[in-house]
């Protein structure tokens, strides 16, 4: 999983894999590595690189169901979505 930065316009962080031998690329929002506990709070960059580190095999795991059209991955895992190839 390669992290391509962040879209300000849509508070998320840019992922792409490797999937069936072609790229897939997704938006993970930030929100999901905000601490719950305070509402509204934005996590910092390092803060969000470190969740989607440790939660790697989880997000690859929502990408690859979305793009293969396979169900809907659990939450908080669903916010994730696809961008769609031009």
């Amino acid at each position: 999983m390669e992290i391509r930065g962040r879209d300000p316009a849509t508070e998320c962080y840019r992922v792409e894999i490797d999937l069936d031998d072609r790229i897939v690329r997704a938006l993970v929002p930030e929100r999901l590595a905000a601490d719950m506990r305070l509402i509204g709070a934005r996590p910092s960059h390092q803060t969000a690189y470190v969740w989607m580190a440790e939660n790697k095999d989880k997000i690859e795991a929502a990408i690859a169901t979305l793009a293969r059209g396979t169900g809907r991955p659990k939450a908080p895992f669903d916010q994730i979505t696809l961008i769609e190839e031009r």
